[in-house]
């Protein structure tokens, strides 16, 4: 009993995890969702690497497709997150600038987990490539 409120207070109390949560729970599933999708392919590229080099290619085109759409996404949810905060800057009149600092605060949220997730990926990428031309002068 005593692990499983220990695991459910990391779960709960962890800054990530409400970063997540603050930057709105449907574009940072998807950007996650392309993240991890990202790296099954680079994982996926890396092991037919040896065995089949054009699944390999594939899977770094697949990639690079993920990588940027993670991106987009973060972006199209940080201009969404803007639009919002101004929307309810223009419903107050004459809004606390603590409210504006916190509306412009999660509208970024987004865009940096976009970032974040399009930064890893392309390090696989590189990677992914200097293997697949190493293994072509073989």
């Amino acid at each position: 009993m005593n692990e499983q409120l220990v695991l459910n207070h990391l779960i709960v109390s962890n800054p990530f995890v409400d970063r997540f949560n603050e930057g709105g729970p449907f574009f940072m599933s998807l950007i996650l969702i392309c993240l991890l999708l990202s790296v099954f392919l680079l994982v996926k590229g890396f092991i037919a690497l040896k065995k089949n080099r054009e699944q390999s290619e594939k899977m770094l085109k697949l990639t690079v497709d993920s990588s940027l759409l993670g991106l987009v996404l973060g972006f199209l949810g940080s201009v969404i997150g803007l639009i919002t905060a101004f929307d309810s800057i223009e419903a107050f009149g004459d809004p606390d600038p603590a409210i504006f600092a916190g509306g412009l605060k999660v509208s970024l949220l987004t865009a940096t987990f976009g970032l974040f997730s399009f930064v890893i990926a392309r390090i696989g990428i590189l990677i992914l490539r200097w293997n697949l031309k190493e293994e072509k002068k073989d």
